[in-house]
C-alpha cells in the first residue's frame, strides 16, 4: 500500500457512521450484510448509506457483492491488513522488544 491509499483509507474512516459501518461489517465477517440490514441496524437512511459505502468500497476496504436482488457488504480484510502494515510498517526502528506490546494486543483478535 502506498501512502495515498493509506490516507484514502483513513480518510474514509474519519467519519462516525463509516467507522461504524467498518466495524459492524469487521464484526459480520465471512457472512457479511445485506445494504439494507446495515442501514437498519445504524439507523441511517439507506440513500446516505448508499454513499458511505461507495466511499469504504473506493477506498479498498469494503467490497460488495450482488447475490439476486441484495448487494452483500464484507469487510475488505486484506485492505485492512494492508494499511495496518502500512501504519506499523516502520516501527521499532530495528528494535523489535519495542513493538511486542502492539503484536501482542493485535495477536487475540486475528
Amino acid at each position: 500500500m502506498d501512502k495515498y491509499a493509506a490516507i484514502t483509507a483513513l480518510s474514509a474512516l474519519a467519519q462516525a457512521t463509516r467507522l461504524d459501518v467498518f466495524r459492524l461489517l469487521v464484526r459480520h465477517e465471512p457472512d457479511g450484510m445485506a445494504a439494507g440490514e446495515i442501514s437498519r441496524q445504524l439507523e441511517v437512511p439507506q440513500n446516505t448509506m448508499s454513499s458511505h459505502l461507495g466511499i469504504l468500497s473506493r477506498a479498498g476496504i469494503v467490497r460488495s457483492e450482488r447475490h439476486s436482488r441484495s448487494i452483500i457488504y464484507r469487510a475488505d480484510l486484506d485492505g485492512l491488513r494492508a494499511l495496518t502494515l502500512f501504519l506499523v510498517k516502520d516501527c521499532c526502528a530495528g528494535s523489535p522488544d519495542l513493538c511486542a506490546p502492539l503484536l501482542a494486543e493485535l495477536t487475540p483478535c486475528c
